[in-house]
């Protein structure tokens, strides 16, 4: 059974765990990279193939990822098996895709597929490594005139996107669009170039 995203958000947020750009993905600190190599280890004898481990000096990223992002109760049930042997928090937890505006998407889609050396996913592209961020085209009515038609999108835990907002717009960031939140918040730096801070809420 696929869960609705406020569903599978409650079932994992106090294990530590946070619904992020459609997965389960959480952070366990570490002292060394010895020691993040056991914590990478023991996420490893309790996961199966849905599970990413990124394994850092500092600490290990875990990522649950599912298909088409449709979060079941297996997915919930591996998060809480990990939470039960590991740490887990939500800390630096967050996922960072590329929007690009277009008014022919087929025209422009293979050239980025080509020079990202990335795989088509629908109208989206991704790393087949898991390293690079998505990129996904923002179908345009009209061409844009201004010069910024490349955008970061970042994913964050639905709890930390006004922290987010308010550290950017502290940071000289203006606020542009704000009728689609909670889905999505559109900022922009004192240049006027976009990035959208955006969670899973509002978007059922």
């Amino acid at each position: 059974m696929t869960l609705k995203r406020k569903e599978a958000s409650d079932a994992v947020t106090d294990l530590g765990w946070r619904l992020v750009l459609g997965a389960f993905r959480a952070y366990v600190p570490a002292s060394s990279i010895a020691d993040a190599a056991r914590i990478a280890l023991s996420a490893a004898e309790i996961g199966d193939e849905r599970l990413r481990i990124d394994v850092r000096a500092d600490g290990v990223h875990l990522t649950i990822e599912v298909h088409a992002s449709r979060v079941g109760a297996a997915e919930v049930e591996l998060a809480k098996a990990l939470s039960a042997a590991l740490p887990t928090t939500p800390d630096g937890v967050q996922a960072i895709e590329l929007g690009i505006d277009a008014m022919d998407i087929p025209a422009v889609l293979p050239f980025w597929e080509a020079v990202l050396a990335y795989e088509r996913v629908g109208d989206a592209l991704v790393d087949p490594a898991g390293l690079g961020p998505a990129v996904w085209f923002q179908q345009m009515d009209e061409p844009r005139r201004q010069r910024n038609r490349i955008h970061f999108d970042v994913s964050v835990p639905h709890d930390q996107t006004e922290a987010r907002i308010a550290a950017a717009l502290a940071a000289g960031g203006t606020l542009v669009y704000d009728k689609e939140a909670p889905a999505f918040w559109v900022l922009a730096d004192p240049e006027g170039n976009e990035a959208c801070v955006t969670c899973w809420q509002g978007r059922d």
